[in-house]
């Protein structure tokens, strides 16, 4: 059983998703369909940050795998989510949960692959970060990943994970006032991995 939520796939040439919203937070996006080995999104950020969301309603005991396809071109300078004046990533995916948590998943400039910790700046906000990929080694180069976001969530918040509710990719380099480009393939959520 899967649930496709970016499915690049059906795109038309150059046309962004209809059913996904842009969140414009600082600056202005740049967002482009792009077409590679497969058809992708692409996002370039120049001291902005933005994403685009998407509704969803899935339960992570049905299907509790999250996968995706994502590369890098260019990494933030300096960028460092451990820091709010550094909490910059050429590539996030963050899952928001029906009881307004949220995990995100990302690809970090400096912060070590593997590490899971707090990531909220704002007051009442409780976000949860999980680095996937740190670092220029795999820069240039699709990687495919999955999570287990029902584990996850409980691992981060102690309790059974409630329905996910929204997806977001997101890009930002506001704060380290510099460039970061990023690609995102399909992304889907699985009852089992293949």
């Amino acid at each position: 059983m899967a649930f496709i939520v970016l499915n690049t796939a059906n795109w038309g040439s150059g046309r962004l998703p209809a059913d996904w919203q842009i969140k414009m937070i600082h600056g202005k996006p740049d967002i482009s369909v792009c077409n590679e080995t497969e058809s992708c999104l692409r996002l370039k950020s120049v001291k902005s940050s933005f994403a685009l969301q998407h509704s969803v309603d899935v339960d992570p005991a049905q299907m509790p795998f999250l996968t995706w396809r994502w590369k890098v071109a260019q990494l933030p300078g300096g960028g460092d989510f451990r820091r709010a004046s550094t909490d910059d990533q050429a590539a996030q995916v963050l899952v928001a949960f029906s009881d307004k948590r949220i995990l995100t998943y990302i690809w970090d400039s400096s912060a070590p692959k593997g590490i899971m910790q707090n990531a909220s700046n704002i007051p009442l906000v409780r976000i949860f970060a999980v680095v996937c990929q740190s670092g220029a080694a795999e820069v240039n180069k699709w990687v495919a990943e999955s999570r287990n976001v029902a584990a996850d969530y409980e691992r981060a918040y102690g309790k059974t994970a409630p329905r996910v509710s929204g997806l977001r990719l997101q890009i930002n380099s506001q704060h380290t006032g510099t460039t970061a480009e990023s690609y995102f393939g399909e992304v889907a959520f699985r009852s089992a991995l293949q």
